[in-house]
């Protein structure tokens, strides 16, 4: 075959040529909108980090809550923050607490309309700042921690959260919701597995979402990013478990294991855009270094490339809001 009798920039000749033969889309369906709901505000608190994210209070969730569903949104994942914190987050459990009541307030805004997921950890209601209690020596203890997730997972799917999202990489975590859940009768509550997140350093700005107390790491039980064989041992494992959806934690610098992740798994597989990547583009932008909207899109449009059924990201209503 002679120079010039193959030229793939024949299908690249006009924007409705590249429409037709895309391979890849973003949705509005397939994308969810982290949320934070603070305890005690009266106003929207702006996150310096993340510009544009707030620190809901209960009315303006509500109204964020009704606009995702309006989109079109695959969903919102709602994380709580506490007024008051102490060493084993009990704040977690109580059905008043800030996340708890964040979910009804959601349920009761929509309904069915879109799947109201919680975040199932302790590290915004813990005084230390870690996912779960510490033993004696000031070590995550596993074990004791699994107890509250399981009395965290009823509490939450009780007050209408449709998806719970065990975040705390516990070994075992999954089963032990997932058990808790069917105990309870409430056997149609799904479960959104944390599967693989990576101790990563791109967490900052979500720490100051959360108004973490976070005190040293959490290189004991989140994944080294230098390992990505280890992230399909623990995908097996929550599948093993009863997950319903398993998810890479985070998605820019772990496209690979998003990759992999789908290529060896037959259920939905999530990945998080987090508060880092989020920021970056966000700082550059501002700038005047990138072109924002463009960048927006290309990063979404990669991690659903790499085999993302369902992104989590602080742009979703946004994004979906170019899509009407």
């Amino acid at each position: 075959m002679g120079f010039g009798e193959v030229r793939p920039r024949r299908l690249r000749t006009t924007p409705a040529m590249r429409r037709m033969v895309s391979e890849t889309s973003v949705e509005a369906r397939s994308l969810v909108l982290p949320m934070f709901v603070a305890e005690g505000l009266t106003d929207p608190r702006p996150i310096a980090s993340m510009p544009g994210v707030v620190q809901h209070t209960r009315d303006s969730a509500r109204k964020a809550v009704a606009e995702a569903a309006e989109l079109g949104l695959g969903g919102v994942m709602l994380f709580g923050v506490p007024e008051h914190k102490d060493a084993t987050g009990s704040g977690a459990l109580d059905e008043d607490g800030i996340l708890n009541v964040a979910i009804r307030d959601a349920r009761a805004e929509v309904g069915d309309a879109l799947v109201v997921m919680s975040d199932l950890c302790l590290d915004e209601f813990t005084d230390h700042g870690h996912c779960g209690v510490l033993d004696a020596e000031g070590r995550v203890d596993n074990d004791a921690t699994l107890e509250i997730y399981a009395e965290m997972a009823v509490a939450q799917a009780r007050a209408g959260a449709h998806m719970l999202g065990p975040s705390g990489m516990m070994d075992g975590q999954v089963g032990v919701v997932r058990r808790a859940l069917d105990d309870a009768g409430l056997v149609d509550t799904s479960v959104l597995a944390y599967a693989a997140k990576y101790a990563s350093a791109f967490y900052g700005p979500f720490r100051e979402a959360v108004s973490s107390s976070l005190q040293g790491d959490r290189r004991t039980y989140q994944q080294d990013p230098a390992n990505g064989r280890e992230a399909l041992r623990e995908v097996a494992l929550d599948v093993a478990e009863g997950a319903d959806v398993v998810m890479v934690k985070p998605a820019m610098g772990f496209l690979d294991v998003v990759a992999a992740v789908r290529a060896a798994v037959d259920v939905p597989v999530a990945a998080y855009n987090i508060s880092g990547e989020y920021s970056m583009v966000e700082a550059a932008a501002a700038q005047g270094w990138i072109d924002r909207d463009a960048a927006i899109a290309e990063t979404l449009l990669s991690i659903r490339r790499a085999g993302a059924d369902i992104v989590l990201t602080y742009w979703a209503a946004e994004y979906a809001a170019r899509l009407v």
